[in-house]
């Protein structure tokens, strides 16, 4: 009787583990698939001028110069109470040389 509850109960721990881990990598694949979609939509604004970016997204939640000398526009926004930080790297032309994004879902 012993052997069979232990057999059950060891079943039933490769069954959690197992819905663990396919959960993990649902996660995991839904979170890449959103990182995709941002850096597809913002990364299209690398190499055009920074009036166009402020264009279509308005003006920027904050802004300072890099020790580089380059203009960092910060677009700040929430979702689901989940901050969320897009970085636009503007050089001193006037051209958006780079983005980053963290936190966006």
């Amino acid at each position: 009787m012993l052997d069979i509850y232990m057999n059950y109960k060891l079943l039933l721990i490769c069954f959690i583990g197992l819905i663990f881990v396919n959960g993990c990598q649902t996660i995991k694949n839904k979170s890449d698939e959103v990182a995709d979609r941002e850096n597809e939509r913002f990364g299209q604004f690398v190499g055009k001028q920074a009036t166009e970016l402020k264009m279509e997204l308005g003006a920027p939640s904050d802004d300072f110069i890099n020790n580089l000398g380059n203009e960092i526009l910060v677009y700040k926004t929430k979702k689901y109470g989940i901050p969320c930080e897009r970085k636009f790297t503007i050089n001193t032309n006037g051209t958006v040389i780079g983005f980053s994004s963290s936190g966006c879902i």
